[in-house]
């Protein structure tokens, strides 16, 4: 399993336009990749679990994967919250 923890610092937080683009992202990976906000979790393959998160901005969450492809989808996923979040 590969992790890394993110601070939102997008004034919005992760409001429907980033949560499209990376439940996008997320589909071409076979892991399993979750998003993690304090003691809840969401796929990140599915935008209302994503969006049911209420990510802020300055809230910190934790991404996590697993499976055949993990280190791929966890380098992607990193480079899109820096670029987007």
């Amino acid at each position: 399993m590969e992790q890394f923890q993110y601070t939102i610092g997008d004034a919005l937080g992760i409001h429907a336009r980033p949560a499209g683009l990376l439940v996008r992202l997320a589909m071409n990976y076979h892991s399993e990749l979750q998003i993690a906000r304090n003691d809840k979790q969401a796929s990140l393959k599915k935008i209302f679990t994503v969006m049911g998160l209420n990510v802020k901005c300055g809230d910190t969450v934790t991404i996590c994967a697993s499976g055949d492809d993990e280190q791929q989808a966890i380098a992607a996923l990193h480079d899109f919250f820096c670029q987007h979040l």
